[in-house]
């Protein structure tokens, strides 16, 4: 299982019986379910018995006494894209940050770059976007950001051909 989706930080014991605090950093909380496998940080597979999304507590096969269950205290939970895929549900106009990135950035017919990263911010999502070769040796610079905000900026998104066709970015290329 290839698992290199940050979804999740392992906290504090709560109570006696192995249950750890759950610190979710994703848009997907329903993908902690039972019999759901995670890997940590630390390269160790953990099958979920118990979820308690009221509380955000997660309780781990194999690990159901608190000594053991301190053991995994502070690591790092990551999932597969496969599984991403399965566990998480998109509505119109989402799309999960793994297959936004390298996507070709088109205004019209001129190729401005490709996503190179994905920053959330409070407002908005910016897709980093690192320029076309052909645009920056017209001094213009390396790297922009884009909002991720649909008929704003974003007119589609075509995962399958990796491009996203967008208008009104060239102007904030060029006042970057």
């Amino acid at each position: 299982m290839n698992s290199d989706i940050y979804v999740a930080k392992l906290g504090k014991a709560v109570g006696l019986k192995g249950h750890l605090k759950l610190h979710i950093d994703s848009d997907f909380p329903e993908q902690f379910k039972k019999d759901a496998i995670f890997v940590t940080n630390r390269k160790i597979k953990l099958k979920v018995i118990e979820y308690n999304a009221n509380r955000d507590i997660v309780l781990f096969e194999n690990y159901e006494d608190v000594d053991l269950a301190k053991k995994l205290i502070n690591q790092e939970l990551f999932a597969s894209t496969e599984q991403t895929r399965d566990n998480c549900t998109l509505k119109d106009n989402e799309f999960f940050w793994f297959d936004l990135l390298d996507c070709t950035i088109f205004e019209n017919d001129l190729k401005l770059g490709t996503v190179k990263d994905i920053h959330r911010y409070p407002i908005s999502d910016y897709l980093e976007i690192k320029t076309d070769k052909s645009l920056a040796e017209k001094e213009l610079p390396n790297t922009f950001l884009l909002p991720h905000l649909f008929d704003k900026y974003i007119i589609s998104v075509d995962i399958l051909k990796k491009e996203i066709r967008v208008k009104d970015a060239y102007s904030i290329l060029e006042n970057s």
